[in-house]
């Protein structure tokens, strides 16, 4: 079976403590059924209609990241059925999703998505919006913040990737000195896809999210 040559691949990359997270958006049940019968258990989707229907048909064990962009209209839909939100890219965002944790009494797991990239397609926040959240990060009393998240630039140039991906851990370990130096739950650097993610792990990711070197190319199999 293909997959599970894909993922022995992807393995033998991982040193210990990096998490995989199969990035499952467009993919069938049956393929991410098979996909955790070899032991991966973190999944990414980023259409909150297509994670409550996987969540409806799969095992409760999985764990579920979000992993795009987040509409605050979208946020009931999934906030008590992941693991982890990684694209937390706006202060609105984040005041409407502690919002809605407090009204539910749960505590949610959060990445604070960085802007990393020279791409206006991608999202996140500069340093200076990230720096005004952590100023008044006790306002949020529900949100675990874990860590910061990164898109790189989407690029053959491998010396700006990887500067893209330092500049983030770097940003990463300043935001831990100045903010959670006490705190042992920020922890997590999510950086790194499928082509750049041998890349990001040397400098220092702590999550990759990879979708096509384990289930192959995508296509849009779900609306």
């Amino acid at each position: 079976m293909i997959l599970k040559e894909n993922i022995d691949s992807i393995r033998k990359n991982l040193p210990p403590g990096v998490k995989l997270v199969a990035v499952s958006k467009f993919k069938p049940i049956e393929e991410i059924l098979e996909v955790s019968k070899y032991g991966v258990k973190d999944f990414g989707e980023n259409r909150p209609q297509e994670l409550n229907k996987k969540i409806s048909e799969l095992p409760e064990e999985i764990n579920w990241h979000f992993i795009g962009h987040l509409q605050t209209n979208k946020i009931k839909m999934i906030i008590d059925k992941v693991y982890l939100i990684h694209s937390v890219d706006s202060l609105k965002l984040l005041t409407e999703i502690n919002k809605e944790a407090v009204k539910r009494d749960i505590t949610v797991n959060c990445l604070l998505q960085i802007y990393i990239a020279s791409e206006e397609t991608k999202q996140g926040l500069s340093e200076a919006e990230l720096n005004e959240i952590l100023d008044i990060k006790n306002l949020f009393t529900n949100i675990n913040f874990k860590g910061l998240m990164g898109m790189a630039s989407f690029t053959d140039n491998k010396d700006k990737v990887r500067g893209e991906f330092k500049y983030l851990r770097d940003l990463f370990n300043s935001v831990k000195q100045t903010y959670f130096s006490e705190d042992s739950q920020f922890s997590e650097i999510s950086m790194g896809m499928s082509g750049d993610y041998k890349i990001a792990i040397e400098e220092g990711s702590t999550i990759v999210r990879i979708g096509s070197l384990i289930f192959g190319e995508r296509q849009a199999t779900i609306q």
